[in-house]
């Protein structure tokens, strides 16, 4: 599968609405009960880029990157603005903002990943995207230094470290991180009249596993 390690235009994807999607199955029993099941074990998320144009040459910029893209041919990046960090919105990323791991004294490398968190309940999310220079890893506490102690792997969000980690101990990251996506369509239809009338074009994105 292509995927072209190019950030969406972050300028543009600001104004766009989206959010996780899952794929729940559920049975109706002939007793008035109910049967649910998921054959996801990751959510999956959708955005309309169409809402985030403001203007004719956002327009243009978004036509010149969708046909770069070959329409839904390529993946590429997607900074989603409501959830890009492995802290709060708010807050700046720290090198012990989630745990990625435990040590064994033998493993090397680690997925960075996000734990969401409501109640007793958690779901943790593989980050195969992280941003180029936003990732901090830090070990019992402690903070590494990058390309002395671990280095990063920003294409598939691995950390390989140049020692294993010592048994039992909490493996730490912080980072930024961009939704790996292609478009849902081979078609963009614009209008100058319709633009300018308020109405903006169809632009659908869905992430892509990678």
């Amino acid at each position: 599968m292509s995927f072209h390690e190019i950030q969406f235009p972050p300028r543009l994807s600001l104004g766009s609405v989206g959010g996780p999607e899952r794929l729940t199955e559920v049975v109706a029993l002939a007793n008035g009960f109910e049967e649910r099941n998921t054959p996801w074990a990751h959510s999956r998320r959708r955005y309309d880029a169409g809402v985030g144009m403001r203007s004719l040459d956002d327009i243009a910029d978004l036509i010149a990157f969708f046909e770069a893209r070959r329409g839904r041919l390529h993946g590429f990046r997607w900074k989603d603005w409501s959830d890009h960090k492995s802290c709060a919105p708010s807050r700046q990323p720290r090198f012990d903002d989630q745990v990625i791991g435990i040590g064994d004294g033998v493993t090397e490398r680690f997925q960075l990943s996000k734990t969401y968190v409501s109640g007793t309940e958690s779901y943790r999310r593989p980050i195969a995207k992280p941003v180029l220079g936003s990732v901090r890893v830090g070990i019992q506490n402690d903070e590494l230094k990058d390309t002395i102690h671990y280095t990063v792997d920003v294409v598939s969000g691995v950390v390989t470290f140049e020692t294993a980690p010592d048994l039992g101990v909490d493996v730490t990251a912080g980072f930024e991180f961009d939704v790996p996506v292609r478009f849902d369509a081979d078609l963009i239809q614009t209008s100058v009249a319709t633009f300018q009338a308020g109405e903006v074009p169809d632009v659908p994105v869905v992430e892509i596993r990678i």
